[in-house]
């Protein structure tokens, strides 16, 4: 019997969506505050804190916001004001959590940093953005000490369990000041923090009342397409989000039916950094906004990690990066002979699935992988709601594998040429996103604009169409097929090359546990294809391999697609996102050929 055809309720679910914004809106309030101000909510598990060596460590919603009461207060104290940048330099743990509530609900204005950055790199975001005020860990204090001596403006330093003693106030001391409910400021002559006692009793105004406009989070973009510019994020950003949330988590554990309403059962990981737009606005807020425990991992990445992880704590919906699943497929071709899995959902995004993983996800994982596009200025825009090839009650469409998908409802998305205008099926252009819904009425998920940059905001819009520098085709049927960053497509003796397709070819390969391809500059072609490959376990590198993966690419895709060269590295620059930073490969070439050109012993 033929395979039924998966029903498609793209249109209906695009043309029946409306917005709904309210005036006022506060990401804190919707994450945490209101789930601990029910008696029925408040003992929800939040954060379950994993621990490789030993038992779990589960904090309730209660407890999220009773520690964010008290961290705000002591924030106020420390002169943390309205609008002030507050860093937050810590990986997945409950302390970061904290910090993200607590900020956002007195209305100042989180900015995340991550734990790989080094002193230069914290240094200038710091330095631009102007933070006052810095949360760390053991894990990210030597860097932040590094960087502190040339940002003038950040007053203090918290630091968080064996940080502590080296930074100017102590976490655990913060929170206990911070619960005494201290309210009036340190007067002239006092330390802040100081004062106790009756006359300090005074509640400090929290929670604010911020407008959905109203920044929120300060992200620093991951530099793939030149120096880091920081995104703001207005609090509203979050509900432009949740459409793609939940259709890229197949409901995200809800009944689309509506049998049991407001109910679902669903548990989330990522190891995606929450100080990330993927960890952040695609992992960790989303997942509190609807009152579910998310599972907090601070190691690092490893596939047996990876499924160990998901089997302890019951996961059901993930976020995973096409180079984590890459990783897992090779380690464990069959999983669930080893592994107890509940997965519901996947979504991926950063760079093309492919359909090698793909069809792993569907025939060893047990779901269909949602692949999802989006970027730090205007997130989850574009994506897939392949609920597993079961789509019933209005909801759901059909994945296509290395598809990006169709624009989520709410989001008018168009595939435009230089001049903005949209182009036909079929015909590549840059992605982008109008800033009002097929309605008419304004999308929520767009950014404020680029921190004390207006000409690079200016310079990011067409009109009403913001580009996101991303090239695409968009089919007759609305799905979008990436082709690269505008930075990343290539020709080569004059074909028009798109890395994604040939990477993703090689990886299909039992020798390639990753790739990227880059031109090659070629006085004749222009460029030439070239491969960088990581082996997989077990490979050795070879001229007969290198010879066997051309054969292999030739024999699948058009012939001057196949790389010309192929090079072997025992790792791919990535962004910390998990993006293939293409570009330092690319100029690796190009600084190559200009030694090749300049004659020995000459300038």
């Amino acid at each position: 019997m033929a395979k039924r055809a998966q029903q498609d309720f793209y249109s209906a679910m695009h043309r029946q969506f409306r917005w709904q914004v309210p005036r006022f809106f506060n990401m804190a309030e919707v994450c945490a505050r209101r789930w601990a101000a029910s008696d029925e909510t408040s003992g929800r598990v939040a954060i379950i804190e994993h621990r490789a060596d030993g038992a779990p460590v589960r904090h309730t919603y209660a407890q999220l916001q009773q520690a964010a009461d008290a961290l705000s207060r002591a924030l106020l104290q420390l002169g943390v004001q309205r609008g002030d940048r507050v860093a937050i330099v810590l990986p997945q743990r409950f302390e970061t959590a904290v910090s993200y509530m607590a900020i956002l609900q007195i209305g100042a204005v989180a900015m995340p940093l991550s734990q790989l950055f080094g002193p230069d790199a914290l240094s200038y975001r710091l330095q631009d953005s102007g933070t006052v005020l810095a949360v760390v860990d053991a894990s990210t204090l030597e860097a932040m000490q590094a960087a502190r001596a040339g940002c003038p403006a950040l007053r203090h330093l918290v630091g968080v369990g064996e940080a502590a003693a080296k930074c100017d106030h102590g976490w655990d001391d913060l929170l206990a000041l911070g619960a005494l409910d201290v309210a009036s400021p340190a007067t002239a002559g006092e330390r802040p923090l100081e004062r106790r006692g009756p006359a300090a009793r005074k509640r400090w105004p929290i929670p604010v009342r911020t407008r959905a406009d109203d920044p929120a989070v300060l992200i620093y973009t991951s530099g793939t397409t030149g120096p880091p510019k920081g995104a703001l994020i207005p609090h509203r950003a979050l509900i432009g989000n949740l459409t793609g949330f939940v259709c890229s988590q197949n409901w995200f554990g809800f009944d689309p039916a509506g049998r049991r309403p407001g109910r679902s059962a669903a548990v989330f990981w990522s190891p995606a950094d929450w100080a990330w737009t993927g960890g952040l606005m695609d992992a960790l807020l989303p997942t509190l906004y609807f009152g579910r425990p998310i599972v907090a991992w601070s190691g690092r990445f490893s596939p047996e990690l990876a499924f160990t992880l998901m089997q302890q704590h019951g996961v059901t919906h993930s976020f995973l990066f096409p180079t984590a699943l890459k990783a897992m497929m090779k380690a464990y071709p069959t999983p669930r002979t080893q592994f107890r899995l509940r997965l519901q959902a996947i979504m991926s995004a950063g760079e093309a699935v492919g359909d090698a993983v793909f069809a792993y996800c569907q025939d060893q994982l047990g779901v269909t992988v949602n692949e999802m596009f989006g970027q730090t200025e205007i997130n989850y825009i574009v994506g897939n709601c392949a609920m597993n090839g079961r789509s019933a009650h209005g909801v759901g469409w059909p994945a296509r594998a290395g598809s990006m998908g169709r624009p989520y409802p709410g989001h008018r998305v168009e595939v435009i040429d230089d001049a903005g205008r949209v182009c036909p099926p079929g015909v590549p252009g840059d992605v982008a996103v109008h800033r009002r819904d097929v309605h008419g009425k304004p999308d929520p998920i767009f950014f404020l604009g680029y921190w004390n940059n207006p000409r690079a905001t200016a310079g990011k819009f067409t009109g009403d169409w913001c580009r996101t520098g991303d090239i695409a085709v968009r089919d007759a049927e609305g799905y979008l097929w990436y082709q690269g960053r505008a930075d990343d497509v290539f020709k080569a003796a004059g074909y028009r090359i798109g890395p994604s397709e040939v990477e993703n070819c090689l990886v299909k390969h039992a020798a390639v546990a990753n790739a990227a391809v880059v031109p090659k500059p070629d006085v004749e072609r222009g460029a030439l294809v070239k491969a960088y490959v990581v082996l997989a376990p077990g490979f050795g590198a070879s001229q007969r391999l290198i010879d066997e993966l051309q054969r292999h690419v030739r024999g699948k895709l058009a012939p001057y697609e196949y790389p010309k060269e192929i090079e072997f590295i025992a790792e791919l620059p990535m962004t910390t996102t998990g993006k293939v930073q293409r570009r330092v490969l690319r100029l690796q070439e190009e600084e190559r050929a200009r030694q090749r050109q300049t004659p020995a012993g000459g300038a």
